[in-house]
């Protein structure tokens, strides 16, 4: 398919990176697959010159976490770009809805599809949230506005991608979408949940990956502090480190936050008064 490609970020997972290239390899629309190694030890290079020899590779010199989803946005020419993660892939069929959806779409930057997630197909709970969004539809984009959506999930305009200037570096993974749907957002690009457009995640429940619940912790409060306003930002710095006087993963969560704290400072942007408004409702949503 030549008006969409994939981009998948891995490291150190070849095992589960092979099941996933299988089924990617298979669709239908025949995307170009391009893998971003950040900088395995094991395996994976090897692996995808072995049995998958169709598949781009981009080898990262080190881990650079969500930004090697840039650096394969960059890298594949693409108007259209699906990230997978290494334990997911894509419906039959969605590629194609999806790059139709962005064609007779302009001004939509990111699509946020359906989540089914493991070999019982269970809806992801996110999927409810984001079809329940109270922003609600606009005239010029297909479903219905979010500002938020799973990386493993989501399809993008590249220009609109590298408009906004990707994963934002502060976070490096675990909840780092959000700042990205704010950033298209604040560029006037529509982010838009449409579950017609399905995918499907399959982690490794036994092998759950370690530091994730406190790198998503870390992350929700940089970014209130990259975007949302001071207020929002000290209250959740202070509600953390509350919980980090008895909660071990909120301990380590507050110390990498107070870490990565500078350069958010630094990159701090408010998001534009109408995009907080939005934000505020969302909040006010959330279950």
């Amino acid at each position: 398919m030549s008006d969409l490609g994939i981009v998948i970020a891995t490291r150190d997972r070849a095992d589960r990176l092979a099941g996933a290239l299988r089924h990617l390899t298979a669709l239908p629309e025949r995307p170009e697959i391009l893998v971003v190694d950040n900088a395995s030890r094991d395996h994976t290079r090897a692996l995808i010159a072995r049995d998958f020899p169709q598949v781009r590779v981009l080898t990262l010199t080190e881990n650079r976490g969500a930004l090697a989803r840039t650096e394969g946005v960059r890298a594949l020419n693409t108007p259209y770009i699906a990230f997978s993660d290494d334990d997911s892939w894509w419906e039959a069929g969605s590629l194609e809805l999806a790059a139709k959806l962005l064609d007779a779409h302009p001004r939509l930057g990111l699509i946020s599809a359906r989540t089914l997630v493991g070999p019982g197909e269970e809806e992801d709970p996110l999927n409810d949230v984001l079809a329940r969004s109270p922003l609600g539809p606009a005239i010029d984009l297909p479903g219905v506005q979010v500002l938020g959506f799973l990386a493993c999930a989501g399809v993008v305009r590249r220009s609109a991608y590298l408009d906004a200037g990707g994963f934002h570096p502060v976070l490096f993974f675990g909840g780092e979408e959000t700042v990205l749907a704010y950033d298209l957002a604040a560029r006037g690009w529509g982010v838009t949940h449409c579950p017609d457009v399905v995918a499907h995640h399959h982690p490794d429940p036994a092998s759950p990956r370690p530091g994730r619940p406190a790198a998503q912790r870390r992350n929700d409060v940089l970014t209130a502090w990259l975007r949302r306003p001071l207020p929002q930002a000290l209250a959740r710095t202070r509600d953390l480190a509350a919980e980090a006087r008895h909660d071990p993963v909120a301990r380590q969560a507050l110390r990498e936050t107070l870490t990565r704290l500078p350069a958010a400072l630094r990159a701090r942007r408010p998001l534009p008064p109408h995009l907080e408004r939005a934000a505020r409702t969302l909040d006010g949503a959330q279950p």
